[in-house]
C-alpha cells in the first residue's frame, strides 16, 4: 500500500467545549475528489483506519477525516458518561466536518460509526454522498453485542504489545482465522496505548458504563427508517463472514431494500473486518471512484 502522504493531527472543539481530535491524511488534496470520514467503533479510535487512509489518499489525491471521539483516542474524556451516545457523537462529527470546511463527503462507518452515519442522515441528509458500512445495519444482533460487552468488562490489561496481540487473538481468533500475525499486532498497536508505563485500552473506562443499561433480555430497536434515508446514495456493506452482530439475513434485506447497494462479505473475519485486509482497499477505493463520478 502507499505509504505517502501521512497525516495531520487536528483539534477543535465540541459544541459543549470539549477538546476533540482527527487525524487529516493528504489535507490539500484536490477537490476533484469526495473527502472520506472514517468513524470508529464504540471503543475504537482513529488509528484503526491508518492503512486504508494511506490507501484512499493514493498520492494525496483524496481527503481523508479519521475522527477520535469524545473520551477515545486523543480526545477529552468528559466528565459526564452519559454525553457517551451516538447523538452527542454524531454531533461531534458535524463540528469538526464544520471546522474544516467540509459540507459534503463519503463515509466509512465501522459498527458504532455506522450507526453514527444513520443519524447523520437523519440530521444533514446532503451531507453524505456515499456510504460504506462496516459490519453494521439497521438489525443488530443481542447476542453479539453481550458478547462485546462480556469482553470488555473482563478484558485483561496486558504487560506489553506482544501479549496484547496475543490476548486479542486467543480471544477473537475463532472467529478471525483469516487474520495473520501481523494483523493481531497491527489491530492491538491501534486499540492500546501506553500511560505510566503500562498498556490501557485507548478509551475512558466509564464509556462501558454505557452497555451496563442495555437490556438484552429484549429485542434491539431496528433503525430501518434510518437506513431509508441512505436510499438515494451509493451505499456498500461489509460483513465479516463470522460477524456476532451483523446477520446474513439482515445484510440480505438491506440489499433488498436498498437495490443499488453492493454487499461485500470478508470471508474468515468476525466482527468487524479489518478494512486493510481481504482487498478492502481496493473494494473500496473503486466504489469511492464511482461515487465520485456520480456527485460530479
Amino acid at each position: 500500500m502507499t505509504q505517502t502522504p501521512s497525516f495531520d493531527d487536528f483539534f477543535y472543539s465540541a459544541r459543549d467545549g470539549l477538546r476533540l481530535h482527527a487525524r487529516v491524511y493528504a489535507a490539500g488534496a484536490p477537490a476533484a475528489a469526495l473527502p472520506v470520514v472514517c468513524l470508529p467503533g464504540l471503543t475504537r479510535n482513529a488509528r484503526d483506519f491508518h492503512e486504508l487512509a494511506l490507501h484512499l489518499c493514493g498520492g494525496a489525491s483524496r481527503k481523508v477525516i479519521a475522527f477520535d471521539y469524545r473520551g477515545r483516542g486523543q480526545s477529552a474524556h468528559d466528565r459526564n458518561w452519559r454525553n457517551y451516545n451516538v447523538q452527542v457523537e454524531a454531533d461531534d462529527v458535524l463540528s469538526g466536518l464544520a471546522a474544516l470546511g467540509i459540507a459534503h463527503a463519503a463515509f466509512v462507518g465501522t459498527s458504532r460509526g455506522g450507526l453514527i452515519i444513520l443519524a447523520l442522515a437523519a440530521m444533514r441528509p446532503a451531507l453524505l454522498k456515499a456510504v460504506v458500512l462496516n459490519d453494521i445495519g439497521p438489525v443488530i444482533e443481542g447476542a453479539g453485542l453481550a458478547q462485546i460487552r462480556a469482553y470488555l468488562e473482563r478484558a485483561p490489561r496486558p504487560r506489553d504489545m506482544a501479549e496484547a496481540a496475543a490476548l486479542q487473538k486467543a480471544v477473537q481468533g475463532a472467529a478471525f482465522p483469516a487474520l495473520t500475525d501481523a494483523d493481531w499486532q497491527r489491530m492491538a498497536a491501534a486499540f492500546y496505548s501506553e500511560r505510566d508505563g503500562r498498556l490501557s485500552a485507548d478509551f475512558d473506562p466509564a464509556l462501558l458504563r454505557t452497555l451496563k443499561g442495555i437490556d438484552l433480555s429484549k429485542p434491539l430497536p431496528q433503525l430501518w427508517p434510518q437506513f431509508a434515508g441512505l436510499r438515494a446514495i451509493p451505499v456498500m456493506a461489509i460483513r465479516g463472514e463470522n460477524s456476532s452482530l451483523l446477520s446474513a439475513e439482515t445484510l440480505a434485506e438491506m440489499a433488498r431494500r436498498h437495490p443499488g447497494m453492493r454487499p461485500v462479505v470478508a470471508a474468515g473475519q468476525g466482527h468487524a473486518p479489518l478494512l486493510e485486509t481481504a482487498g478492502l482497499p481496493e473494494k473500496i477505493a473503486a466504489f469511492l471512484e464511482a461515487a465520485d463520478r456520480a456527485a460530479r
